[in-house]
């Protein structure tokens, strides 16, 4: 079987979020069962950069206005089709956002052409690849099947996989005669979105299948407090909406090999642990005890809840805990989180950047991780928790509720708990579930078999991509694979 996958970012060349570690591994799990998968991505200046022995295997005079070829290159075991194109990508600041922070003003045409490229890869334009079905990541991707329908290739599958639907990639309705549509495409049954252009909606619309990144999220984007105003386009594709959870590279994040972190470890041996806890206080500038030391490693949103962590953290430090952060994002969460590191010295520290060796040290040495989200697709952040016994706090939302097992009574009683969840998603919920956290701390017995409980979850990519092989089988005409 041959996949094309179309995604705007892809670990380890190019990451803002968890979709680009998704575009990275599911390739190389869905390699180990026979899938041929080569992904299309925007030759940003970073991805440029790490092509070795690229060739041009195919050039466009004119994508929605500018000169751009593809090139075919391996990269950390990926094979890649690069789109470059100079003219939309060769430029400073981040794949989305300029150097000032705010969105790159042709955003519309760069992923409209990103997508076209796609379609065309679709309709068998190289001249010694053509692939049997075609997977689309989130709306930078989303009119990859609308242009598959609309421009008259031939009938090829696709599966458009929503990581998060706040990120929607809606534009003026001023567009649609740029972007190589026919104009029957501006219609409920295409692209159009309350009178815009809707990437992300016409992906749904027009992929044959609709994925999401956990069963969780999957059902709570069919109502309105989730669905984000496409609940009711979901609602009537719900037959075809399939709910799988993401894995992680358990290559990448290993305790037992990781170069990143003080020392390696296993779940026989958690004794090591206390060497990285000891250089993670070290780095934050906190205390050398053996009070509870959780951890935030997050974008410093609302969506994430780090209003809340805000709200809570004197509590936390009054019943005697630490609290590591690392993040970066909204200036009045940061500054929230800087007076409390100030109000706390010794106890709360903050480092306001993305950085992802520190990460993996921080799963290494912290005693638990919270993860307060409003909402959260799948998340990957519990996943690395579990992977390093790093116990994680985690709203019972999405993915959060599908990955972590409650340490009830029950779960524990069974040896079955791997974390602590809680909800509603407010700050005394959190509150107490701290607590909690700081209680099971104490009975050392118990929680050194929460940690060893969620380090023998399988949070690979395996099961996930068993489910994504079956789902792509199901879309292609029977006998063809």
């Amino acid at each position: 079987m041959k996949v094309l996958s179309v995604a705007s970012e892809i670990y380890p060349l190019i990451k803002t979020g968890g979709l680009a570690d998704v575009a990275g591994a599911l390739p190389l799990a869905l390699a180990g069962r026979g899938v041929e998968v080569k992904t299309l991505i925007p030759a940003y200046p970073a991805v440029r950069a790490a092509l070795r022995e690229e060739q041009s295997v195919l050039r466009f005079g004119d994508l929605l206005g500018v000169e751009a070829q593809i090139l075919s290159a391996k990269v950390a075991g990926l094979d890649l089709l690069v789109l470059d194109a100079p003219a939309l990508f060769d430029r400073s600041g981040g794949p989305y956002i300029d150097r000032d922070g705010r969105d790159h003003h042709d955003n519309w045409r760069r992923f409209a052409a990103l997508s076209l490229a796609g379609a065309h890869l679709a309709a068998g334009r190289l001249p010694d690849w053509r692939p049997d079905l075609v997977h689309v990541h989130d709306w930078q991707t989303g009119l990859v099947p609308a242009y598959m329908r609309f421009l008259e290739p031939p009938a090829l599958p696709s599966v458009m996989t929503i990581h998060n639907i706040a990120f929607q990639g809606n534009f003026p309705s001023s567009i649609f005669p740029m972007l190589g549509l026919p104009a029957h495409a501006f219609d409920i049954d295409g692209v159009e979105y309350y009178g815009q252009v809707g990437y992300l909606k016409a992906g749904i619309q027009t992929a044959w299948a609709v994925s999401t990144v956990s069963p969780s999220y999957a059902e709570e984007i069919l109502t309105p407090e989730f669905g984000m105003g496409l609940e009711g386009l979901l609602n009537r594709r719900s037959g075809e909406l399939h709910g799988i959870v993401n894995g992680i590279d358990t290559d990448v994040w290993n305790p037992q090999t990781d170069p990143a972190i003080a020392r390696p470890y296993g779940a026989g041996d958690l004794k090591p642990r206390a060497d990285n806890k000891r250089t993670v206080e070290t780095h934050f500038g906190l205390v050398d005890d053996d009070s509870p030391l959780f951890c935030v490693i997050s974008r410093l949103t609302w969506q994430k809840g780090m209003d809340l962590v805000a709200e809570v953290v004197d509590d936390l430090v009054e019943r005697g805990g630490k609290l590591a952060v690392l993040g970066s994002g909204d200036p009045g969460l940061v500054a929230a989180l800087q007076s409390a590191a100030a109000r706390h010295p010794g106890r709360v520290g903050i480092a306001v950047s993305y950085n992802e060796p520190l990460s993996h040290l921080m799963q290494a040495g912290c005693d638990a991780i919270l993860i307060p989200s409003r909402f959260e697709p799948c998340g990957l952040t519990q996943l690395y928790g579990l992977r390093y016994g790093c116990v994680p706090v985690v709203s019972r939302t999405g993915g959060l509720n599908d990955t972590v097992i409650d340490a009830n009574p029950a779960a524990l009683g069974s040896r079955a708990a791997t974390g602590i969840s809680f909800s509603p998603v407010t700050s005394e919920a959190l509150r107490r579930a701290i607590r909690r956290t700081i209680r099971l701390y104490e009975d050392k017995k118990t929680w050194a078999q929460i940690q060893k409980q969620g380090m023998k979850s399988d949070v690979s990519w395996d099961k996930s991509a068993a489910l994504y092989e079956h789902l792509y089988s199901s879309l292609l005409p029977k006998g063809s694979h």
